[in-house]
């Protein structure tokens, strides 16, 4: 490279060489164009050396080519740019319909929706078994179905039925556990051609509420649609040519069980071609699609064709299914046992209230109401006129690729057409690398190297960003702090994004300075963009190979900078960094940039709430900044090269650390207070709060022990340590203390999460007096003729029971009445049955078989039962309800008996 090619810092950096190496060191004034200069072997033995090079038609850029970036313009622009797309994507989330709401005739109306909803939602929390969830709801449901009868069209034929099942099944979900429930409700409505169908689409909700939440958004609103879009069919004057099945189910919140009921046990159910399943993980916003399936790709493509404001990502779909949201719906049920496909939607915004006080009608937009209704009325319109329902396993091949663009439409193809796209991106990138890596030595300097070493660079710059941003998570985890942001988002963006941002300038700056000394600014910008495209090159391979649909997102991500860089390459090479490159530049990577702030926000939507009831065992600040972190990687790929263009970082980079360190500083200090109590907008604490009396026994059913509490579960990770000042007495003197021989530590656990929580406490109380005491005791015991003992069982209590078993060591469970037969362990080894019944239910009968390998004198098994009385009297205590008036006001404490 001619000496007059090179910018004014890589001269002077060469000017400071020479002085150090004496005059003897001196370049020639003038070299050859083509001449080759000494290099510094290996990537780091250039550190604090001159490096010299001719990189010939690598760089090749004018004698004004390489004057450097203004650092103020270039971190400004950037900031601005990421801000202008945020903004995007806000407006684009804020915009729930396209028009007002209808309410024409044969449309949906969202204000009668509403007036179903307020009614549901004022009767109260509807809890299985409770008389507000078995007579009152049912009553309403049955007399607007019955109006709604009245007034169908004479095309249509209306059938309802009560139906009350009873049975039982295992399921894998939180570590694996066994349901068994009896007599339980589920209102079932067919709508029909006169003449009757052979096929039918089932559409789902549930209306029961967890304890002491209206569940206005889980999932009363849902019920609500279901009853308008019922109201809206069966008055069209068009024909369907399918059953529209529309299940009101009472027994999801006791994990499941309705769906379970109607789809074993219902005659309608064989006709049942495919569902939609409508579910809340938040309170209000857009629905989204997040689980499709399994494969049956048309159902998709129906979503697509007939949804009015599409809100779907397989993204989210994969996301879920992998089990990292500690979450699950109805649509398991219907794939696992009616091995029917489906659609899953869902409320994803404001999760902080989900299942509290606050899931009130009120915070439901009235265009949340019509946007739900528009697309389930359309697609369920759609399905029930369509000629592949009667014939859906046909149509069974494959996985679909999905994604909305910002609500507009939504674009979606089959896996094995994204597969070849993917590839075919791939091939690109190898092609353009491939010129440059494989062309000979004196026509690139030393490209490979140079490469080699910045992905090396890069690498580093993300790991060690990474291992800092923890570092802090985990003091701010052991200090007390955590969840500082859950109030404030953007605490955490000041504190863990511009920790990251800053480590990866920080480590390019180093290299910058100190091993690419008299390296051409425009060549090493070209390095870096090239190695950022290799890396999401990488990524899409990965996905692609594991077969993994949201590889769509990394084609995005090198498809569009592949082209960009093609596009200006010519202008970056004849004039460098200049304002037109840089629009350019910017103008190329809006598409993956703005769909990738899209996602982003799904992401932070759905995961921030999830980390307030996570547990005490996962330190939420590690898992958020892990998730800024790599968010932080991504976005600033593409940027890496900006900071080898500018003339500095100093001022940026000073700037990013002040920040994160005055937030750090803040934070340590407490001043950022997790929860809120704002009627507006609250983000409550969670604790639930269980009066309790124990009672241990002997193998010769003695009490051996006997005591009374209050049972305090914090569902986070900052524990008592808030309302210890409000509630002193509530502090770790009083930590419960694990019954090491007693199933799940003697506590009891209404599901089995004891190892998501096992910071627990016990505030000494006195006993529980229910008016209806549950009962328990061992019917028969008796040997079979293969050598096991077989334990016959019988529970009478209250509506929602759970059931420990505990096998001693030479012991195991070989077979029991429960689920299909096999003794499913929960985490930890001990065996979970969670037991509910409807209004009436005769006595819990049920066995166990054991087998025993060797005689123990402790006997076979330790068996526990709980009673958990979440409705009526007995779910009240003074104790109780004096300690839970004691409770600050940014909490929601949930208590029962």
């Amino acid at each position: 490279m001619e000496w007059g090619s090179e910018s004014a810092a890589v001269r002077r950096h060469r000017v400071g060489g020479e002085r150090r190496d004496g005059p003897a060191a001196a370049p020639p004034p003038e070299r050859e164009a083509g001449a080759q200069e000494p290099l510094v072997d290996g990537c780091g033995g250039g550190g604090g050396r001159t490096r010299k090079r001719n990189l010939g038609g690598s760089s090749g850029a004018s004698s004004d080519a390489g004057t450097g970036l203004s650092e103020a313009r270039a971190a400004l622009g950037l900031a601005l740019y990421l801000l202008a797309l945020r903004t995007l994507v806000q407006l684009s989330l804020q915009q729930l319909v396209l028009r007002g709401a209808a309410g024409h005739h044969g449309e949906f109306d969202a204000l009668q929706a509403r007036d179903y909803l307020e009614h549901i939602t004022s009767i109260g929390p509807r809890t299985t078994g409770s008389p507000e969830n078995e007579i009152l709801t049912v009553h309403y449901l049955l007399e607007q179905i019955k109006l709604i009868e009245v007034q169908s069209n004479r095309l249509h034929k209306i059938s309802v039925d009560v139906q009350r099942p009873t049975g039982s099944f295992s399921i894998d979900f939180l570590g694996g556990f066994t349901s068994y429930y009896d007599n339980i409700t589920n209102v079932v409505v067919k709508l029909e051609p006169r003449d009757g169908a052979q096929h039918a689409v089932l559409a789902n909700c549930h209306f029961d509420s967890v304890a002491n939440s209206p569940g206005a958004s889980d999932d009363a609103v849902s019920c609500s649609v279901m009853l308008e879009v019922l109201r809206v069919l069966s008055t069209s004057s068009e024909a369907l040519h399918h059953a529209v099945i529309f299940l009101f189910n009472g027994a999801e919140e006791n994990v499941l069980q309705a769906s379970h009921g109607f789809i074993t046990q219902h005659p309608w159910a064989s006709l049942i071609r495919a569902f939609i399943n409508l579910e809340a993980a938040g309170v209000g916003g857009k629905e989204l699609v997040f689980q499709t399936g399994p494969e049956n790709p048309w159902l998709v493509q129906a979503y697509v064709s007939a949804a009015k404001h599409p809100f779907a990502s397989v993204v989210a779909q994969e996301v879920f299914q992998s089990g990292i949201i500690p979450s699950d719906t109805d649509f398991r049920i219907y794939r696992d046992f009616g091995n029917i496909p489906g659609i899953d939607l869902a409320f994803i915004e404001n999760g902080y209230i989900y299942h509290t006080k606050y899931d009130t009608a009120d915070r439901i937009l009235t265009d949340s109401i019509q946007r739900a209704g528009d697309n389930i009325l359309a697609v369920l319109k759609h399905l029930a006129t369509s000629d592949m329902l009667a014939a859906a396993s046909k149509y069974r091949h494959g996985n679909m690729v999905f994604f909305d663009v910002l609500g507009l439409f939504v674009i979606a193809y089959p896996s094995r057409i994204g597969s070849i796209i993917n590839y075919m991106v791939v091939m690109g990138v190898i092609l353009y690398l491939g010129k440059k890596l494989l062309q000979p030595k004196h026509k690139t300097g030393n490209y490979k190297k140079d490469f080699l070493c910045g992905l090396g660079i890069t690498l580093i710059s993300w790991f060690t960003s990474l291992v800092t941003v923890l570092i802090i998570a985990v003091f701010i985890s052991l200090i007390g702090q955590s969840l500082s942001w859950y109030n404030h988002f953007y605490v955490s963006v000041c504190l863990y994004g511009t920790a990251t941002v800053a480590k990866i300038i920080f480590i390019h700056t180093l290299a910058k300075r100190f091993y690419y000394m008299n390296v051409s600014d425009q060549y090493l910008g070209e390095v870096f963009f090239d190695i950022s495209l290799f890396v999401h090159c990488c990524f899409l391979v990965t996905l692609t190979y594991q077969g993994l649909c949201s590889a769509f997102i990394s084609a995005v991500w090198v498809a569009f900078p592949l082209l960009t860089k093609l596009c200006v390459h010519k202008d970056f090479k004849q004039h460098g960094a200049q304002g037109k490159f840089i629009a350019f530049y910017l103008l190329g990577m809006f598409i993956p940039y703005l769909y990738a702030l899209y996602l982003i926000w799904a992401v932070f939507e759905m995961f921030t709430p999830i980390l307030g009831r996570s547990g005490s065992e996962i330190p939420p600040d590690v898992v958020l900044a892990s998730i800024l972190a790599g968010c932080t990687m991504i976005l600033s790929s593409y940027f890496i090269n900006f900071i080898y263009l500018a003339k500095s970082t100093k001022k940026t980079m000073l700037t990013l650390t002040l920040v994160c360190a005055i937030t750090f500083l803040l934070v340590c200090s407490g001043t950022f207070f997790p929860y809120s109590s704002n009627p507006a907008n609250p983000k409550p604490k969670r604790v639930f709060l269980q009066h309790m009396t124990r009672t241990f026994h002997d193998l010769e059913g003695n009490a051996v022990k006997r005591d009374s509490g209050i049972w305090i579960n914090g569902f986070d990770y900052t524990g008592m340590s808030h309302i210890t000042p409000h509630i002193p007495e509530i502090n770790d003197s009083i930590r419960a203390h694990c019954e090491e021989n007693a199933p799940l530590c003697g506590f009891p656990w209404y599901l089995p999460v004891h190892f998501l929580i096992r910071k627990n406490w016990y505030l000494p109380a006195p006993e529980v007096s229910p008016r209806n005491p549950a009962h328990f005791r061992l019917i028969s015991k008796e040997q079979t003729p293969w050598d096991s003992i077989k334990l016959t069982f019988e529970a009478t209590g209250p509506s929602h029971m759970s059931f420990y078993v505990r096998a001693h060591k030479g012991s195991s469970l070989s077979q029991w009445s429960l689920g299909n037969g096999t003794p499913v362990t929960s985490k930890g080894g001990d065996y979970f049955v969670f037991y509910s019944h409807g209004l009436q239910a005769s006595a819990w009968q049920f066995w166990i078989e054991v087998q025993v390998s060797e005689e123990h004198p402790e006997g076979m098994v330790t068996v526990a039962i709980a009673a958990h009385y979440l409705s009526g009297e007995d779910k009240r205590s003074p104790q109780l309800d004096a300690l839970k008036e004691r409770f600050p006001d940014w909490t929601f404490p949930s208590a029962w008996g």
